[in-house]
């Protein structure tokens, strides 16, 4: 028993305490290094720096980045999500363009950014992001007019300007960048944006260059139209295909701050969209996105949520897309069917006679209580309809609900 008392964390291994140290989180693992020698060593094993999440963190400034990336950053780095100072009383720089050309080269294996409430406008273009990125998701950013810009006079994130102690790396990794991406320079495949007011039908226009484009989400990009995406839709040209011709998945919401005109963007799906197998259709664009889905004769999957739909408005949109392999209702109010209106003293004879018969049919009496609970219910009646109308179809229902007027 006393020389079990004297134990300590020292003289645990390694690789127990590095799985320790991984529940910290990135404030918690920099003051941890401080404790010892060996815990400064462990703290800078690139197993705990796979995925670094700074968004708690709202305190980081452009300082803290450049001390996290010389000291702490390295190849192990998967994942990073940052938040910005553009609601910050702090403000000045947050990424700038020598912080990111040392970010993509000490960290070669990054895959997937996130960027919180960030002022992009300092960069002229998205060809500082490291070239290895395949996700982008930007969240409440402001970008500058040509961020997603392609042009031959664009600096490259491995040339020129880097800091003097990573600048003999500086043709290898280029090299290695242009290897790993595609023809355009960027090989992001997924793109996210999550309430991005400066996100316009210009932004939408230059992604049309990017080759490896396969998933494009929006949501609650206010001045993004119909023209916009209908311009920008994969269709047959004299040259062959042209416009987003490698996107999968597309996804459309808009679930509403008010004072914003109503752009009605997903309208742009009529003109038809080549190659596109997946949509999700969110908030107030679900009903102009149902009336243009019959269009898409690729579409299999189709997920719509954050709405309010009626059984026929869903019915008569299924009849027009009978490939769907996959229908998704996410946090949908359907509406109940409305009964007509009755006038006073015409329906009593009626309701007698259908209670005296009521009562003579005992044995049939659960059957008519659940007719009569699927009369209040449309979901079990949408159910049954959408399995005859798509049989070959999967149906999901998560966390829907029947809208009631208390009229």
């Amino acid at each position: 028993m006393e020389d079990f008392r004297v134990w300590n964390l020292d003289y645990f291994p390694e690789n127990i305490l590095i799985d320790i140290l991984s529940y910290l989180g990135v404030r918690e693992l920099v003051r941890a290094g401080r404790v010892c020698e060996r815990w400064k060593r462990l703290v800078k094993d690139q197993r705990l720096w796979r995925l670094v999440d700074l968004t708690a963190w709202k305190g980081v400034t452009s300082r803290i980045l450049w001390v996290l990336l010389r000291q702490y950053l390295g190849c192990g780095l998967r994942c990073l999500r940052l938040r910005g100072l553009l609601l910050s009383a702090r403000g000045g720089v947050f990424l700038s363009k020598s912080w990111l050309r040392a970010l993509t080269l000490k960290c070669p294996r990054l895959r997937k950014l996130y960027l919180l409430h960030t002022d992009l406008r300092g960069l002229p273009s998205c060809h500082l992001l490291p070239p290895t990125l395949q996700v982008l998701e930007l969240r409440g950013c402001e970008l500058p007019p040509s961020f997603f810009n392609l042009t031959p006079g664009s600096e490259s994130p491995g040339h020129g300007g880097a800091p003097s102690n990573v600048g003999a790396q500086q043709p290898e990794q280029s090299t290695a960048g242009k290897r790993t991406g595609s023809s355009s320079g960027v090989s992001i495949e997924r793109l996210v944006l999550n309430n991005v007011p400066s996100f316009t039908d210009q932004h939408l226009q230059s992604l049309t260059s990017w080759d490896r484009l396969s998933r494009l989400e929006l949501r609650d990009t206010f001045r993004v139209t119909a023209n916009g995406l209908r311009s920008c839709a994969a269709k047959h040209s004299g040259s062959g295909l042209e416009g987003l011709s490698k996107l999968k998945f597309l996804e459309i919401g808009i679930t509403g701050r008010q004072g914003y005109q109503l752009q009605m963007a997903s309208l742009g799906l009529g003109s038809g969209w080549l190659g596109l197998e997946e949509l999700s259709l969110g908030g107030k664009e679900v009903g102009p996105g149902l009336l243009c889905a019959s269009r898409l004769k690729d579409l299999h999957s189709l997920c719509l949520w954050a709405c309010t739909l009626s059984e026929m408005q869903v019915l008569r949109s299924c009849r027009m897309i009978r490939q769907l392999r996959k229908l998704e209702f996410l946090e949908v109010f359907f509406q109940p069917k409305q009964a007509p209106p009755r006038v006073d003293g015409e329906g009593s004879d009626q309701e007698e006679e259908e209670r005296d018969s009521g009562e003579a049919a005992g044995a049939n009496e659960e059957e008519d209580g659940h007719k009569r609970q699927d009369g209040n219910d449309p979901i079990p009646r949408l159910q049954r309809s959408l399995a005859a109308l798509l049989p070959h179809c999967t149906l999901v229902f998560t966390n829907c609900s029947v809208q009631i007027n208390s009229d």
